[in-house]
């Protein structure tokens, strides 16, 4: 398995909790895979060699290791791992967050990717919260 694949993994299964950072957009898991490869992958190479990456054991692995890895990494790792947070909290509330848009802008539509898609459309008429919500969530 590639470094970038295995740090996509990683990604996806780690679960993280860290505070979200205030952006208007959230990076893309291949964005995310692509940015700690290029500043992570020396030290991965290094600290984490013949490690099963998966479950969050990178992180943990570079961690471990926070005193010799270097400072690019750590500062990469720690934004990829806030905005991919953030992007999946995002995904999360956007229901709750987007109730009232829903039903005023979109209560003839059903299924989840049309009511989207409704919403996106109607974004000029759609709260400033729930097009947050949909542009955190990387819908748009």
């Amino acid at each position: 398995m590639t470094l970038k694949i295995r740090i996509a993994v990683t990604l996806l299964l780690c679960g993280l909790a860290c505070g979200g950072i205030a952006r208007a957009e959230t990076i893309s898991y291949a964005d995310a895979v692509t940015k700690l490869a290029e500043d992570c992958g020396a030290d991965i190479k290094k600290y984490c060699a013949g490690l099963n990456l998966g479950n969050g054991r990178i992180a943990d692995c570079l961690e471990k290791n926070a005193s010799k890895v270097s400072t690019v990494c750590k500062g990469s790792l720690s934004s990829v791992v806030a905005s991919i947070t953030q992007r999946e909290q995002a995904q999360m509330a956007y229901e709750k967050v987007c109730k009232h848009d829903m039903s005023q802008r979109c209560s003839g539509v059903k299924g989840d990717g049309y009511i989207l898609a409704c919403l996106i459309k109607a974004e000029k008429h759609v709260g400033k919260a729930c097009n947050q919500a949909i542009t955190d969530a990387g819908w748009r």
